[in-house]
């Protein structure tokens, strides 16, 4: 670690956004803060642990944009990581969305499961969130049971199957009274804000005229309905007024980890929770607030009110967030921020002694693969593996890890052109793609290409990335009839002193498994389903408009078999009409 003795005490007591680069002067950290020299004081003089003190060993310099406020300062280092996505950062972009419950304001409005609702325009009923989606789709089959909302995307022509079993009005060919559907939608709004009265009563008079009717199997159905909607009341039912919505958030810290806990409350219930474990860095607020900020830049709805403990700059976040933020000192709301504290406690204690032993075996296999391949840094790596159909028609497949944890938000998969006919042509076209991107748009450079295969496979690696003037270090591995990893080999062959029961070769025998599962099923999955819009998706050229116009053209596969190119290049252009017409000979 360098000595930063001399430039820190040139830094101000002001505050601001700093950036930690590595030796190659690359950004690695993003943070801010009220006193910019406390704060990175902090980092070289105190004691630090997990992550932090990776982020502390791989720092060569830093750098600092001084600030009117705090604010400002938060603004700058969201914008700041946003712009350059630093390694260490990551916690800010590598999260899942959460779903919500839509009920669209169309004509003839439908009830669905969505995520994304950032990109929502028309401003529809949106309930949640939801982080358990399974409840999420249970109430939404269970609405849309109850009511006969319309079930299709786009209207048809003929009434279907749902009209029938009286789950929808016909609304594609009857006339249907706008005023029951008002009702329907006044009152399923009702029910996902938490008065569930009106279902209770429909349930409970479909329940009696079932049973009048001697259906005691569809009664039975409809009282464990009944039941399961009582059952969750109770569980959720929190002592407050119905109308109170809000989050909260609460956390606690033991052994340099911090467990927090995010509560989300609507109409007097408790509908969820999201929470996380981190390792604890020197500003546990700071991490919070990035939590916080993380959340709900990825749900893309901030609530009326969010609830914090003390510690949290309430007015920075309120600022930000332009939500109003607070600190409750007494009464129910402060016993509920208790509640998520406890929680909060439960899940650290019930995980700790796993998450310490995972760390420490990631942290042993890390500094041990730095020794082998003598390099100082080695924290992301990208993984290829290909996969084919019927004997041709690859697909790439490519998974990217940072300190031996997955981050599936960055796997991508790749179709690879028609003429392509063997393993080491589809490899070749996957990596000069990935890293022709690279440089192009500028995205983060792995530490690490780990190739699932031997000498061939890390040769081709070689002269692509050699050809591109990248120098990232190579490893292959081999791999047995089985696909079970059974050697390492450096980028000249050679094998690498891993010894089979270490933590390193456990390692990345998990990520030569997740490569393959990850190339190969997208191919299963098209051969399970068997359907013609899964086939089209491998053939390169076609994307989802094109498909569609395929799809409405033709119809079905034995259609689109039969048509000859100049059929086909109606719909598509010549070039990809005659790889359409080949691929579609040989399954």
């Amino acid at each position: 670690m360098k000595n930063f003795k001399e430039k820190l005490a040139l830094v101000p007591t002001k505050p601001g956004s700093y950036q930690m680069k590595n030796k190659d002067g690359v950004i690695i950290y993003v943070g801010k803060a009220k006193n910019l020299k406390n704060r990175l004081k902090s980092y070289f003089t105190g004691k630090v642990f997990g992550k932090t003190k990776m982020l502390v060993e791989d720092i060569d310099d830093f750098e600092y944009i001084v600030t009117s406020s705090e604010l400002e300062s938060l603004i700058l280092e969201i914008t700041l990581i946003k712009k350059y996505n630093p390694k260490y950062n990551i916690m800010l972009t590598d999260d899942k969305t959460y779903p919500y419950i839509e009920l669209t304001k169309e004509k003839f409005p439908r009830l669905r499961v969505v995520r994304n609702v950032k990109r929502k325009k028309n401003l529809n009923y949106l309930y949640g969130p939801y982080p358990n989606v399974t409840a999420a789709r249970k109430t939404v089959n269970m609405l849309n049971r109850i009511y006969p909302l319309r079930k299709c995307e786009h209207l048809g022509k003929e009434v279907c199957l749902y009209y029938h079993i009286h789950e929808c009005l016909g609304y594609c060919s009857k006339n249907v009274d706008i005023l029951r559907i008002e009702e329907m939608s006044k009152e399923i709004v009702s029910f996902l804000k938490g008065d569930c009265s009106f279902i209770k009563k429909k349930i409970n008079e479909e329940m009696i005229n079932a049973s009048e009717k001697l259906n005691y199997e569809k009664a039975l159905e409809l009282r464990d309905m009944l039941n399961d909607i009582e059952i969750t009341l109770r569980k959720q039912k929190i002592d407050l007024n119905d109308n109170y919505n809000f989050d909260l958030v609460n956390y606690y810290v033991d052994k340099n980890y911090l467990s927090i806990q995010l509560f989300f409350v609507r109409g007097g219930l408790l509908v969820g929770r999201d929470k996380q474990i981190l390792n604890s860095d020197i500003d546990i607020f700071e991490q919070i607030i990035e939590y916080i900020l993380r959340f709900y830049e990825k749900s893309g709805i901030l609530p009326k009110e969010l609830l914090v403990p003390l510690g949290i700059d309430t007015n920075l976040l309120s600022d930000y967030l332009r939500i109003r933020v607070i600190t409750p000192q007494r009464g129910k709301l402060k016993k509920l921020l208790d509640l998520a504290r406890e929680n909060a406690k439960e899940v650290l204690i019930e995980e700790e002694e796993t998450l310490k032993k995972n760390d420490d075996l990631r942290m042993e296999a890390i500094e041990e693969l730095k020794t082998l391949l003598k390099i100082d840094n080695v924290s992301r790596m990208e993984a290829f593996d290909n996969s084919h159909l019927f004997g041709t028609f690859y697909v790439g497949g490519m998974v990217v890890y940072e300190d031996f944890l997955p981050l599936k938000d960055e796997y991508r998969k790749y179709k690879i052109s028609v003429d392509v006919k063997d393993d080491l042509g589809a490899m070749k076209e996957v990596l000069y793609r990935r890293y022709f991107k690279v440089l192009m748009e500028n995205l983060k450079v792995p530490d690490l290409i780990v190739m699932d295969g031997g000498l061939n496979q890390v040769n081709i690696a070689k002269d692509i990335i050699s050809s591109l003037g990248l120098n990232i270090k190579i490893i292959g591995l081999i791999k047995d009839k089985k696909h079970k990893t059974t050697a390492i080999i450096d980028e000249n062959g050679c094998k690498l002193d891993v010894k089979k029961d270490s933590n390193l070769f456990l390692f990345f025998s998990k990520i030569q498994e997740e490569v393959h599962r990850y190339a190969i099923t997208y191919h299963r999955n098209i051969k399970a389903k068997g359907a013609l819009s899964s086939l089209l998706d491998v053939v390169p050229g076609i994307g989802e408009i094109r498909k569609k116009e395929l799809l409405k053209r033709f119809g079905s596969l034995k259609k689109l078999k039969e048509a000859s190119i100049a059929d086909l290049s109606e719909v598509v252009s010549l070039d990809v009409a005659e790889k359409l017409f080949v691929y579609l000979k040989e399954i």
